[in-house]
């Protein structure tokens, strides 16, 4: 009998993960771009679509598992993440993702959310942050800031804001990153990172609720104020932003202030990121309007922090064998006719 060779199946597109469904956002909605560009990064990863599950809580966002072509489940409000962690536990092998807001995951959900981080399940949580409630018509959410005027806070919010990041890294969460709707390649980048990492990777993205809370990151993503506002992180690499990236970051002892590369810096003379220090990774976090920083600071982009420690569902393998190994397999009968017994008084 001959050797007949196994065809190799065809290479993915990104129009094999899109569904038959009609997307149904509003007209506008940064969600568009989000799904595009998932859609665009999934074949790069080589994982069959049968190995991939999307899971969501809800939120606008959430309707994300009608429209990718894998395993899906749009779940309940803020629970997505304890869903993921369920599944992950149990079926290591499948790639997980996670699809919530700022309302969502960080609200009703955000109990879930820094467990799941310091668990360090290998799962990728996507945050659509928009900085409102868009599904239930623009009540102000737990990242919007400060005097904010919705339908629930008609005087403004007197809430203060979330800053995901600094939350995630309060967690200790094992990776953390932030995006925008409106940079589809940097986007790309951000989510194949997240996609490598070994472990809870955290992507915060700016997206843009163009009917209830239009514009709120306008000033990172418009062509004449992105340079000046918006600071990319690469690793190994000065903290350089400007239209000529003739401005930089240097750190005044753990103060970090903007100097210009005209007044005799140079790029050298800049702050140098690295995305395994833990100590300058939560300084990062706190360029976000903070008053106790002295001078505006840009916006950073990329990935802040990234580091290895076991994750969850391997420990836990590892720790069933262990007792199977030294006690062998529990005996369910035997438990439930013990001799314990409590009395209720």
């Amino acid at each position: 009998m001959s050797d007949v060779a196994t065809p190799t199946p065809p290479a993915l597109t990104a129009k094999d993960f899109a569904t038959d469904q009609e997307v149904r956002w509003c007209p506008g909605c940064g969600d568009y771009s989000i799904l595009k560009q998932v859609q665009t990064i999934l074949p790069q990863t080589g994982i069959p679509r049968e190995n991939i599950v999307i899971i969501s809580g809800i939120g606008c966002s959430s309707r994300f598992p009608y429209y990718m072509n894998t395993f899906g489940m749009h779940s309940i409000h803020g629970r997505a993440t304890a869903i993921a962690s369920g599944l992950k536990a149990t079926r290591p092998e499948l790639s997980v993702w996670i699809v919530t807001g700022d309302g969502d995951g960080l609200s009703i959900g955000g109990n879930h959310t820094i467990h799941l981080l310091r668990r360090n399940l290998d799962v990728n949580i996507m945050l659509f942050n928009n900085q409102i409630y868009g599904l239930t018509k623009g009540q102000y959410s737990p990242t919007s800031e400060e005097h904010k005027i919705t339908k629930s806070t008609p005087f403004g919010s007197i809430d203060h804001p979330f800053n995901p990041l600094a939350l995630a890294m309060g967690a200790d969460a094992s990776f953390i990153a932030r995006s925008m709707d409106r940079d589809p390649k940097h986007l790309q980048q951000m989510l194949l990172r997240s996609h490598g990492h070994h472990g809870a990777s955290f992507l915060e993205i700016y997206q843009n609720c163009n009917i209830f809370n239009d514009g709120a990151f306008e000033i990172f993503t418009e062509k004449a104020t992105k340079p000046e506002e918006a600071l990319f992180l690469e690793q190994g690499q000065p903290l350089l932003f400007g239209a000529a990236k003739d401005k930089g970051i240097m750190l005044d002892g753990y103060k970090p202030k903007v100097v210009s590369l005209a007044d005799g810096h140079s790029a050298g003379d800049m702050w140098i990121h690295d995305e395994r220090d833990f100590f300058k990774a939560q300084i990062l976090t706190r360029f976000f309007d903070n008053p106790t920083m002295e001078g505006h600071l840009p916006r950073p982009f990329g990935v802040f922090f990234e580091t290895d420690r076991p994750v969850y569902e391997d420990s836990m393998q590892l720790q069933i064998e262990e007792a199977i190994a030294s006690r062998g397999m529990g005996d369910l009968d035997k438990l439930l006719e013990g001799k314990e017994t409590w009395v209720i008084e």
